[in-house]
């Protein structure tokens, strides 16, 4: 099989990984990629957001199987234009993407879904936003009803920066706030059959403690040793499961990767947000625990044959990620800085620690930093204390000047 990975971070990264394991794979493809997924992928430049230019990259490569990775090219119908040429593409139509580029659309099918979520209200004005803040008061949750890689929600006790923020959006919803600990649960489906993957949870603000300002994505772990064992299968039940058939129901049918958000707060299981594309960085811990290989599970759901696929099979290891991000991010980031310790971590650390590269480009005989977060470290071990140590360790080996990571990633989880 020769697969195309479409994107260029850490998701994609761990998805080349994956892909690059798997025997049934002979050929893997990335566009356009970064310094890291060029060890395991031939690299190809491309406007990821061109259905036109990817479908013809995917048809001159031959390519049995397309990947797309990231939520904008979704949302611009990528996926769309590849299957129009034929070949198939494991990711949802420009209609679906619609869950993860509206987050009015999503509540307007979670309603017709009966899927549990937050109660809130879509505003484009300033009157409606400030009866929407009164009614629910603090903390406020206030999120861009568009697409903003992940740093478009400010949940904050402050009305006054609420309220900014909800003006700065244009369409906003605004919504009560979730108490309890966060879930990230992965389905892949084929728009009828849904295969669930193993929990994460992901760390959000930048600094420790869950402070400071949202981010994309600080680090992550799996499994969830806190979460209760029936987890999995109340979510598809009440949330993943409905969600695929109302979307099938009215005739926009969501083949791909399926993210619910979850919160479990003291009244049950609450769904935040959903994405239509794999986590970042959870799925760099969850493939870290797969042992099914991956491509014949995608190209499946690819297809609509997602039944014939057996149940996964997962590693007993722990995983966790630990994100190390440029000087000023979230802010505007510090790009171009050489990155140093990769060769170092792949000699001492393998095979249970690695990096997996996000932001990042080759300049010369160097790898530089091209963007806000810039590696995403990753380790497995017997347990999260184990995996902890371990990526801790892979950290402390990498030299990036003016760098930042934060030291509490899966602590609470390993009873630390």
């Amino acid at each position: 099989m020769k697969v195309l990975v479409i994107g260029g971070g850490a998701r994609e990264h761990a998805l080349c990984r994956s892909l690059s394991l798997d025997p049934d794979v002979t050929a893997l493809h990335c566009a356009p990629g970064n310094a890291g997924i060029a060890e395991v992928a031939e690299l190809h430049p491309v406007d990821q957001l061109d259905g036109a230019a990817v479908a013809g990259l995917a048809t001159s490569l031959e390519a049995d199987l397309v990947v797309v990775g990231p939520e904008a090219p979704l949302v611009a119908g990528v996926a769309d234009a590849v299957r129009a040429a034929g070949i198939p593409c494991f990711g949802p139509s420009e209609q679906a993407a619609q869950l993860e580029g509206s987050k009015a659309f999503a509540k307007d099918v979670m309603a017709g879904a009966n899927v549990p979520t937050a109660r809130s209200y879509v505003c484009t004005t300033a009157e409606e936003i400030d009866e929407a803040l009164d009614a629910f008061g603090a903390p406020y949750v206030v999120k861009d009803d568009g697409l903003a890689a992940g740093k478009g929600v400010v949940v904050t006790s402050d009305l006054a920066e609420a309220r900014a923020h909800a003006l700065a959006c244009g369409r906003v919803v605004i919504e009560e706030y979730l108490d309890g600990p966060e879930v990230s649960l992965f389905a892949i489906t084929d728009g009828v059959t849904v295969l669930p993957l193993q929990p994460a949870q992901d760390f959000k603000r930048a600094l420790d403690g869950d402070e400071g300002p949202n981010t994309g994505g600080m680090g992550a772990y799996s499994p969830l040793p806190w979460a209760d064992p029936k987890l999995v299968d109340e979510v598809m039940d009440t949330v993943l499961q409905p969600t695929v058939d109302e979307l099938r129901r009215r005739g926009t049918p969501f083949s791909g990767l399926l993210y619910a958000g979850l919160a479990i707060t003291s009244r049950g299981v609450r769904v935040i947000e959903f994405n239509a594309r794999f986590g970042d960085p959870e799925t760099q811990v969850v493939l870290a625990r797969l042992r099914t290989p991956l491509a014949s599970v995608l190209l499946n759901a690819a297809n609509g044959t997602l039944d014939n696929e057996p149940p996964l099979n997962w590693r007993e290891d722990a995983a966790v990620t630990v994100v190390v991000a440029s000087h000023n991010y979230p802010g505007t980031p510090r790009t171009g800085d050489p990155i140093e310790g990769l060769d170092e971590v792949a000699a001492q650390n393998a095979p249970h620690a690695y990096v997996l590269h996000a932001g990042t480009k080759r300049d010369g005989d160097a790898i530089v930093s091209a963007g806000g977060r810039v590696l995403s470290v990753t380790a497995t071990g017997e347990d999260l204390a184990q995996a902890r140590e371990r990526a801790y360790k892979a950290v402390g080996r990498i030299r990036l000047d003016g760098s930042q990571h934060r030291t509490d990633i899966a602590r609470k989880a390993a009873g630390e």
